[in-house]
């Protein structure tokens, strides 16, 4: 392999994709760089499953607590700031590996970004308007209809990506299919990890998510929703706290509370592999054996050996 390689160390949320990476820091020298919509805010440690202060001052991870829930961010904001961070790694002599379950920041790194116009804060403002008007759904549907391949991409509950895609469409009209902004120089090499069975990554979403009750995900709700943010601020959308929200607010009960969150959960990590078996570059390690982290750090420090070994081009190794 010719060039300084990076890592993308992905899969569904619960895998055990942070037990792992500590397992690897053990076996080589690296520098964790979070790949993570939700971790970026501070104050939000429990819904967004956050490695402990502890953790972090034992193995820094990038790219954690870096904005107020107050704060926007975005794909291009993340590919530059992973960009400073993996150059800084390279520089050091340290192996940069990105880890989390945000596909979109992963896809977007690796292969770029389309040139799409910079946000217009007017636009912005009237279909914000328009969606306590008309609802989430009308937006949707218009979207559907001015640019359906990106719609398709979008979750008809995303008010922010919702809006910034109608945005763009007002403005130029479709996005461009193929990224043209640019992509990571670097050789990456990817991991997927996750349970074999199926069940096994239910059962621990399910013991997750009761974990995260138990540890105060409500009373951190609860001061998420008393920042006084708007309405269709994406934080709020996150999974977990947006079931929290709706108790809050007397909607639901605990018991249905716990439902959701454990169903919203499960969707999300459908969602994440449904993306990542898309990518066939992608070396899939099983991480359910009762010493998974260990087991799959060996795995992915040989395969990184073996794949550092042979020549640019090789098989599973993505090079934009």
């Amino acid at each position: 392999m010719s060039g300084e390689p990076v890592v993308f160390l992905m899969g569904p949320t619960g895998a055990g994709k942070t037990a792992t990476v500590f397992a690897l820091a053990a076996l080589l020298p690296i520098d964790v760089i979070s790949v993570d919509a939700a971790q970026i805010y501070r104050g939000l440690d429990i819904g967004t499953a956050k490695p402990s202060l502890a953790e972090r001052r034992r193995l820094p991870h990038k790219l954690i607590d870096i904005l107020s829930v107050a704060d926007t961010y975005s794909a291009a904001a993340f590919c530059r700031d992973a960009r400073v961070a993996i150059d800084e790694s390279v520089r050091r002599g340290r192996l940069p590996v990105l880890v989390g379950g945000s596909s979109f920041y992963f896809r977007a790194l690796e292969r770029g970004l389309p040139n799409t116009p910079p946000a217009q804060v007017g636009v912005r403002a009237l279909l914000a308007a328009r969606i306590e008007q008309e609802g989430l759904r009308t937006l949707y549907r218009e979207l559907e209809e001015r640019d359906p391949r990106r719609a398709a991409r979008i979750a008809p509950t995303d008010p922010q990506r919702i809006m910034r895609a109608l945005e763009v469409a007002m403005t130029v009209g479709a996005v461009p299919p193929a990224p043209t902004g640019i992509s990571l120089p670097n050789p990456v090499i990817k991991f997927g990890l996750s349970p074999g069975d199926r069940a096994d990554l239910h059962q621990r979403i399910t013991l997750r998510f009761k974990r995260m009750l138990v540890r105060g995900l409500i009373e951190e709700g609860a001061w998420l929703y008393s920042q006084g943010l708007a309405p269709t601020s994406p934080v709020l959308r996150l999974v977990g706290y947006r079931q929290v929200g709706e108790y809050l607010r007397g909607k639901i009960q605990y018991t249905e509370l716990l439902e959701q969150g454990i169903a919203a959960t499960r969707q999300l990590a459908k969602r994440q592999l449904t993306w990542l078996r898309a990518d066939a570059a992608v070396e899939w390690v099983d991480s359910g054996s009762v010493v998974a982290a260990e087991t799959c750090a060996k795995v992915i420090r040989e395969f990184i050996d073996k794949k550092r070994d042979e020549p640019s081009g090789a098989d599973r190794v993505s090079q934009p």
